[in-house]
């Protein structure tokens, strides 16, 4: 006969998680703190990037080769903003994923709470910068209004923030602990992200690939970042939602973290060891 589970070890899985949430909050804190602690600008630093990338490209296809309308929708650089914000938390998540064990090995060493921390607090953080540089986009928004407008899709907004939060996530717990093994790892993600860069929907859409042989459509709609920026920018550019798109992202999120605790799983002695 099956007995009943005490309710002392609910109690205790509450707490675990309840520590585990508190420690992650205080690393996050912390990160961000040495992050802006010696600058002046501080909080404009995470803005000022993906701004100036922005009114690069926009100066690039709008201006200089007058592509307007050609690529992406107008206004093209609200259609720039919101496909590199997202960017920047992304490609910042993934490339610090790779020193995530280096960067504090004597910590990950001593402490007792679960290695994945080091993996989510840098998701965590960047996550936040992306949160917070939300306004510039909406000043622009309202800055060139009436071409753009927020649309209803706007509620779709969070859906995509969860889904690139679990894309980074098992990205980082594949990464990091390969990289203690392979150190060659670090460089390959930094060219493989710029490689990413252009093959993602960022300074196009989705619907610029139709004239494209379908060999190349279907890889790029295997790319699980274009799902989720087509949820992002379905808030301002409604044609711009590709469910189908979409569906295969989230696919690709599930398998992709299935992968990721796996491997972390696996690696995770080996990498207090190497370290």
């Amino acid at each position: 006969m099956l007995e009943p589970v005490s309710s002392d070890a609910g109690v205790l899985t509450r707490s675990k998680a309840a520590r585990y949430r508190h420690s992650l909050w205080l690393l996050t804190k912390r990160d961000l703190r040495v992050r802006y602690s010696t600058s002046l600008l501080g909080y404009v630093w995470s803005v000022l990037d993906p701004l100036l990338m922005a009114l690069i490209y926009w100066f690039v296809f709008a201006v200089v080769f007058h592509r307007g309308g050609d690529v992406g929708e107008e206004p093209y650089i609200v259609f720039l903003l919101s496909g590199l914000l997202p960017w920047m938390w992304f490609n910042g998540a993934v490339s610090d994923s790779t020193r995530a064990f280096i960067r504090d090995a004597k910590l990950v060493r001593s402490t007792s709470i679960p290695r994945s921390i080091w993996v989510n607090r840098i998701v965590l953080s960047k996550g936040i910068e992306f949160i917070a540089a939300l306004p510039v986009l909406a000043l622009f928004v309202i800055f060139v209004r009436p071409q753009a407008s927020v649309s209803i899709d706007l509620v779709f907004f969070p859906l995509a923030i969860v889904m690139q939060a679990a894309l980074c996530v098992a990205l980082g717990l594949i990464i990091a602990p390969l990289v203690v093994f392979f150190r060659d790892l670090e460089r390959a993600v930094k060219l493989i992200l710029r490689f990413l860069f252009y093959a993602s929907p960022i300074v196009y859409g989705l619907s610029d690939l139709d004239g494209l042989p379908a060999g190349i459509q279907t890889l790029a709609a295997f790319n699980p970042l274009a799902g989720i920026f087509s949820l992002y920018r379905s808030a301002f550019f409604p044609a711009q939602l590709h469910w189908s798109a979409v569906g295969i992202s989230a696919v690709m999120v599930l398998l992709l973290l299935a992968l990721g605790i796996w491997i972390f799983r696996r690696s995770e002695r080996l990498v207090l060891k190497e370290l």
